[in-house]
C-alpha cells in the first residue's frame, strides 16, 4: 500500500535508488556502445522517479485538502495514475531516437526497450514499491547480459562486399562461411555500369547466421586475400 506522507528521506532513497538501477542498466548499454549508455539511463529513471514523487505528493495534498474540507469533497478529484501515465508515452519518443533504421538492418530496439523498462522501474521507486523495482531489474540484466548464454541464438551480421567482375568469388565466399560454420541467410546484389558494358562493379549485401564467437575482423582479414574483393565492411 503506498505512503503518501513522505519524509525527506524517503524522497531522497528513492531517488538514490533510481540513480543506482540506472547506472546498471546504463553501464551494461555503455560497455557495448549503444546509443544511450549510463547517464541517459540515469536521467530516465530519475526522471519517472521525480514525476511519482510528485504524484505521490499531489495526492496526499489532495488527502489533506479532503480532510480539512469535507464539503468540497465532492468537487475534489485525485488520479494517481493520471501523471505517470504520461512517463511512458514520454519515453517512447525518447527511444524512438535511439533506434536507426537503414537499407539492410535496425539497430537500437533494445536500447530503446531498456530505456522504457528503465522508466518502468522508476515509477515503482518512486511509489515505494521496492520489491516490484529490484525484481524488475534483475529480470532487465538477465535479458541484456546472460540470455544469450542460455540459449543458441545466432548473432546476425551484414556484410557489405564490393567486387570488380562476378567470377567465382561468390561461390568463395559461401564456401569461406561454410567453412566457418557460417550460415549466408541472405544475398543482395547490385550491379553498377561503368564505361561499357563489359565494365561493371559488383556490390553485395551478404545476411549471414554466425555462431557467437565468430571473431569479425577474422573473417574480413581472410576474406580481403581474395584479389577480386575491392572494399569489405560490416554493415551496423
Amino acid at each position: 500500500m503506498a505512503k503518501y506522507d513522505l519524509t525527506v528521506w524517503e524522497m531522497v532513497i528513492r531517488l538514490i535508488a533510481s540513480i543506482v538501477v540506472g547506472g546498471i542498466v546504463g553501464l551494461e548499454r555503455e560497455i557495448k556502445s549503444r546509443p544511450a549508455g549510463m547517464k541517459t539511463h540515469i536521467l530516465v529513471c530519475v526522471g519517472a522517479t521525480l514525476l511519482a514523487l510528485i504524484q505521490e505528493e499531489l495526492t496526499w495534498q489532495a488527502i489533506e485538502f479532503a480532510k480539512n474540507n469535507p464539503k468540497l469533497i465532492g468537487t475534489l478529484s485525485s488520479d494517481e495514475a493520471r501523471l505517470t501515465a504520461q512517463i511512458v508515452s514520454g519515453v517512447g519518443f525518447l527511444g524512438a531516437g535511439t533506434i536507426i533504421m537503414n537499407k539492410q538492418s535496425v539497430t537500437g530496439l533494445t536500447t530503446a526497450a531498456s530505456l522504457w523498462a528503465v522508466a518502468g522501474i522508476g515509477i515503482a521507486l518512486g511509489m515505494g514499491m521496492y520489491y516490484i523495482a529490484a525484481g524488475s531489474l534483475i529480470c532487465i540484466m538477465l535479458a541484456l547480459t546472460a540470455i544469450t548464454y542460455f540459449l543458441p541464438i545466432p548473432n546476425i551480421l551484414h556484410l557489405y562486399v564490393e567486387l570488380e567482375h562476378g567470377d567465382d568469388t561468390h561461390f568463395f565466399i559461401h564456401k569461406h562461411m561454410r567453412n566457418k560454420g557460417i550460415t549466408v541467410e541472405n544475398t543482395e546484389l547490385s550491379v553498377e555500369r561503368k564505361n561499357s558494358d563489359t565494365n561493371r562493379r559488383y556490390s553485395m549485401i551478404y545476411t549471414l547466421s554466425c555462431p557467437r564467437d565468430t571473431d569479425e575482423n577474422e573473417m574480413l582479414v581472410d576474406l580481403s586475400k581474395n584479389e577480386n574483393i575491392r572494399k569489405l565492411r560490416i554493415v551496423k
